[in-house]
């Protein structure tokens, strides 16, 4: 009877996770704009400027387009040079050795949605792991996990919005969420890694949503 019982609670603990992380990430999703809109979003174009290492600060522009295209381009005096992209068949990225783009065969597209829309069809688990404070604020702690790879969100406890993102090898930090049409949206992004090799903090001024983008824009 004992056995049974731990079994039953052992299930019963695992479903209350499950059904409190659903709701945290529901409530989010309802909270930025709808589950509706953000798959009414089909394109956002990000500009604003990038601090790479201590002082170096450079103009940046971000196309993102359905299903998974994107291009990162950056102004360095006043030449536009694009940095990073996928135009839906090849993945490319800045040699800096060579000063010059090179496709890269293993290049990881990410989806255009975040993982949070329809995750549980998608293959996603997810699990509360309580509140943690984010500075000076209380958030909901949850992780994402598929296969191996694992993310954990902290969730703002009053408005909901991601504050912090911790993956294996890179932690995002949002801030100064503002509206895009009928979306919300952070318009400061900073992000550290162990190795710190790729930090950056980019802080965005535009970010325009549903712009018709040129068929080549994404072109390597």
């Amino acid at each position: 009877m004992k056995k049974l019982f731990l079994v039953f609670a052992l299930g019963l603990s695992f479903f209350l996770s499950a059904q409190t992380a659903k709701e945290i990430i529901d409530k989010n999703i309802e909270l930025s704009g709808g589950l509706t809109n953000w798959k009414l979003l089909n394109s956002v174009v990000l500009q604003g400027k990038v601090t790479l290492g201590i002082n170096d600060v450079y103009p940046i522009k971000i196309y993102q387009q359905r299903p998974n295209l994107t291009k990162t381009v950056i102004t360095i005096g006043k030449k536009e040079m694009a940095v990073e992209g996928y135009d839906g068949k090849k993945g490319y990225a800045m040699n800096y050795a060579t000063n010059k783009l090179q496709e890269y065969p293993d290049y990881n597209a990410e989806s255009f949605d975040n993982d949070f829309i329809d995750w549980d069809s998608k293959g996603f688990d997810a699990k509360y792991l309580g509140k943690e404070k984010v500075g000076d604020i209380y958030c909901h702690k949850v992780e994402l996990t598929k296969n191996v790879n694992k993310t954990i969100y902290f969730f703002d406890a009053k408005t909901y919005m991601v504050l912090k993102e911790i993956k294996k090898e890179e932690t995002l930090n949002y801030s100064d969420y503002k509206a895009v049409g009928s979306l919300i949206m952070p318009f400061r992004i900073e992000s550290s890694s162990p190795k710190k090799d790729s930090d950056y903090l980019m802080i965005l001024n535009k970010i325009e949503s549903n712009k018709v983008l040129p068929n080549n824009i994404f072109k390597f």
